[in-house]
């Protein structure tokens, strides 16, 4: 993993509930506060690699059952902006 993958990894890993409704604000990205927190100690747990599929497979099907598959399905086009 080089030293971007691990910048942004670690962003993601320590993403506050304002931040993440910031950027799904910024996104249209339609999600609840209650959803946001569930999100973000989902990460804060996992410590998940958004550059490996299976991991962000994992997640964004946790996601998924958190809020639904649409929301899911934007913040796999969120992830796909951070890595490609």
């Amino acid at each position: 993993m080089n030293i971007l993958q691990q910048v942004i990894n670690g962003q993601l890993n320590r993403i506050t509930k304002k931040d993440l409704m910031n950027y799904a604000s910024q996104y249209n990205i339609s999600i609840t506060s209650a959803q946001a927190e569930k999100i973000v100690s989902l990460l804060k747990n996992k410590q998940v690699n958004i550059f490996d599929a299976s991991e962000r497979t994992k997640l964004l099907k946790s996601v998924a059952k958190i809020t639904n598959p649409e929301v899911a399905k934007k913040v796999n086009q969120l992830f796909q902006q951070f890595i490609n």
